[in-house]
């Protein structure tokens, strides 16, 4: 069967106790050198990484890859020096400022629904190209489904957490790599992996097998594939 989407991953770093920022939903330090390595390798071997907007107002990322060398090879394959950046949010509360639109080289995209503001799609269209998909928040089926029609085949997911529960209950996700950190965070009210409504009916819980453990830094990477 034709693939409509890209091939989907998560990329994620948690606590000991399954938080992925404090109860104040700002990051803190969870993995080491040799994890950030990872991850900028991941970034680096992307054609895409996609953010939800709470993660843009939260963290201020910008998604660049950070190694010279990587870059330098993203550019003699002919592609830009960062991968494709795209932020679903749906209101169009990026901010102009944010570092994702003003850092590195490369294209940007959000997605916004049609309830977003005019004035503030248009101070957006300003740095990134903006898509519409969806009337009261972004269809993220059909952003998939453009895409991957606009060459995207493997795409990068830096939550957060209400981005992968929307990205995991509607079974958009294809593998998660989950980095877990020698550390307690705390709190009823912090961000997990996963947010958002929740699983209720057993039978209704995505289910994953799991690839590998691997022992980086004071932490453990776990590698999992979505089973279907």
């Amino acid at each position: 069967m034709d693939r409509v989407r890209p091939f989907v991953f998560i990329n994620a770093a948690m606590s000991a106790d399954g938080k992925i920022s404090t109860v104040k939903r700002k990051q803190t330090r969870i993995s080491g050198k040799e994890d950030f390595d990872r991850v900028d390798s991941l970034k680096a071997e992307c054609d895409a990484i996609m953010v939800g907007v709470g993660t843009v107002l939260a963290d201020n990322p910008s998604l660049t890859v950070k190694s010279e060398n990587k870059r330098e090879e993203r550019k003699i394959a002919g592609e830009d020096e960062n991968p494709l950046r795209i932020v679903v949010d749906s209101k169009a509360r990026t901010p102009v400022d944010a570092e994702i639109l003003n850092k590195g080289e490369g294209k940007r995209i959000i997605a916004v629904s049609e309830q977003a503001i005019i004035e503030d799609v248009g101070r957006l269209g300003k740095k990134a190209e903006i898509l519409v998909c969806g009337k009261e928040e972004v269809d993220l089926k059909k952003l998939m489904y453009i895409l991957l029609q606009r060459g995207v085949s493997r795409l990068m997911v830096e939550g957060g957490a209400t981005l992968n529960w929307s990205l995991v209950s509607q079974k958009l996700v294809d593998e998660i790599y989950i980095y877990v950190g020698n550390i307690i965070i705390g709190g009823e009210d912090a961000p997990t992996l996963v947010d958002g409504k929740g699983f209720v009916k057993e039978d209704a819980m995505v289910k994953l097998a799991l690839l590998s453990a691997e022992k980086i830094d004071e932490g453990v990477l776990l590698r999992w594939r979505v089973r279907k």
